[in-house]
């Protein structure tokens, strides 16, 4: 894939070139974990990676649109990977930028929480790949794991590059992406066999990475 140009991006040349400097996908995870969660304390967001740039502050969607621009700027597909929790379990989803070594899949992730973090890529498939967020992802309430599904990588480029530079929150994209093609991870009758987190990964569950403040609570 060709790589994103300054000037196809949209991007100011600052905002550019801070992109261009994350050019591994460790590099731009390394860069979404410097950053304080978005935690939407005045209303729901949906940044632009420009604005990301501007606010220092991203949340998951937030952080795997920043990711996908500065694959695009070195020549990778912006891709996104839509992991879809149980309808009305009160959960919410999760986004990730996925990426694509040796023909093995890994995602870019930014999270508050210890396991639905980076993947290197050792998974021949993106099921594979929304599979391992399996075990760790809970409610801290009940331990009830509420990961059903997953969509088909979802390339940005398809609709265009505007979106790096917007202004305006990309409700669109959610829209979009929420439109795609989702598969489930197990047959729905399967529910009934799984385990309740325990209270043990319920502990390790309730570590988070930023405090409201936006101060590192490690």
């Amino acid at each position: 894939m060709k790589r994103l140009t300054k000037n196809a991006s949209g991007l100011d040349a600052a905002a550019y070139r801070a992109l261009a400097r994350l050019s591994t996908p460790v590099r731009v995870q390394d860069f979404l974990d410097s950053l304080p969660m978005n935690f939407e304390r005045k209303g729901e967001t949906l940044q632009s990676p420009a604005r990301v740039l501007t606010s220092r502050t991203a949340h998951c969607f937030e952080g795997a649109l920043l990711a996908a621009a500065a694959l695009w700027i070195h020549g990778e597909p912006p891709l996104l990977l839509d992991l879809t929790v149980r309808s009305g379990s009160g959960d919410e989803d999760h986004v990730v930028a996925l990426y694509k070594r040796g023909g093995c899949w890994g995602a870019i992730s930014k999270t508050n929480h210890a396991a639905l973090r980076f993947r290197d890529p050792v998974y021949r498939t993106v099921r594979e790949l929304a599979l391992s967020y399996f075990h760790e992802w809970f409610l801290d309430s009940t331990g009830e794991k509420t990961l059903r599904g997953y969509g088909r990588p979802f390339n940005l480029a398809k609709i265009g590059a505007s979106w790096i530079s917007a202004a305006e929150d990309l409700w669109s994209i959610d829209r979009a992406l929420a439109r795609a093609k989702h598969l489930p991870l197990f047959p729905r009758n399967n529910a009934r066999f799984i385990r309740r987190a325990d209270a043990m990964e319920r502990r390790a569950g309730a570590l988070t990475e930023w405090d409201a403040r936006g101060r590192k609570t490690r």
